[in-house]
């Protein structure tokens, strides 16, 4: 296997063009996992933690920008306050080194269901930044998700970034695991809440992290704005999360008892947010 090692942006782009096999590695947090377990044998990897352009964040008309190799304890100290849902999925990842060394652009590249950013990106109206020698690309995150640890890429791209719109919804997201840290989600869900809009996504409980369409129209058509939210009204939400799964069983849960846990998270984190939301509103009057 060999290993490459690009200085910056564009020797990490001609490297994947040349070498479109080559398997990316940032902080190794999956990536090495499959290596030791010998589920991964890829002809080459290609090293990102020289290139410095993927490693920073700014923001542009109210946008975040974050590069792909930022690490979760980064995300949390210097944008917890603007991407707050983002940071709670960052706070519930691995140990305090994985967590140091992970990034959300390689929790895109790996793809997995159980990904516990996914849900907040997909809630949050999140692009994902493609680069290659063609050019540049930005992907819904919608759009990223193609199967069971596939995304959208061409073998030629590298995700360079992702951008997250700003937004004044009540954001929250929880997770259910076999225990309370350092875990895989059995299941999360995600929820961003503001005035005429609902949006809402699950993880680890489909193929692919979704929204969840059926459930966001019928809360946005029922939130009492200004008033406490009947208990009917948070079952109700609930049952259709559940009923957007798509839940196997496995060594973590059963499908079963995913879409339970989903339509408990669903109403906690609506009820969460909508709290939220009445006191931005009292604060504001």
């Amino acid at each position: 296997m060999d290993f490459l090692r690009p200085k910056n942006l564009a020797e990490a782009l001609a490297a994947k063009a040349e070498r479109p096999g080559a398997v990316p590695i940032a902080g190794g947090t999956d990536v090495m996992v499959e290596l030791n377990f010998d589920h991964r044998r890829p002809p080459a990897l290609l090293d990102l933690t020289g290139v410095a352009e993927l490693a920073e964040w700014s923001i542009v008309d109210s946008c975040v920008r974050l590069g792909a190799t930022v690490p979760y304890t980064r995300l949390i100290g210097e944008l917890g306050d603007r991407l707050p849902a983002l940071a709670m999925a960052s706070r519930t990842v691995g140990s305090p080194q994985i967590r140091n060394r992970g990034t959300v652009g390689g929790n895109l590249g790996a793809a997995s269901p159980a990904g516990d950013t996914h849900p907040v990106l997909l809630v949050a109206g999140a692009t994902v930044e493609a680069r290659s020698v063609r050019g540049t690309r930005l992907i819904p995150a919608e759009e990223f998700y193609v199967g069971v640890k596939r995304n959208a890429l061409a073998e030629d791209e590298l995700i360079t970034a992702v951008h997250l719109p700003a937004s004044d919804s009540a954001q929250q997201f929880a997770k259910v695991g076999t225990r309370n840290a350092m875990v895989i989600a059995v299941c999360s869900f995600a929820i961003a809440v503001e005035p005429g809009a609902v949006r809402a996504a699950i993880g680890s409980a489909a193929p692919t992290p979704r929204r969840v369409p059926e459930a966001e129209e019928f809360l946005a058509a029922e939130l009492p704005w200004g008033s406490p939210l009947p208990d009917s009204l948070k079952r109700r939400f609930g049952e259709l999360v559940a009923a957007a799964a798509e839940p196997i069983d496995d060594v973590r849960g059963t499908g079963e008892y995913r879409k339970h846990a989903l339509s408990v998270l669903a109403r906690r984190t609506l009820g969460w947010a909508w709290r939220e939301r009445l006191e931005r509103d009292q604060a504001c009057a």
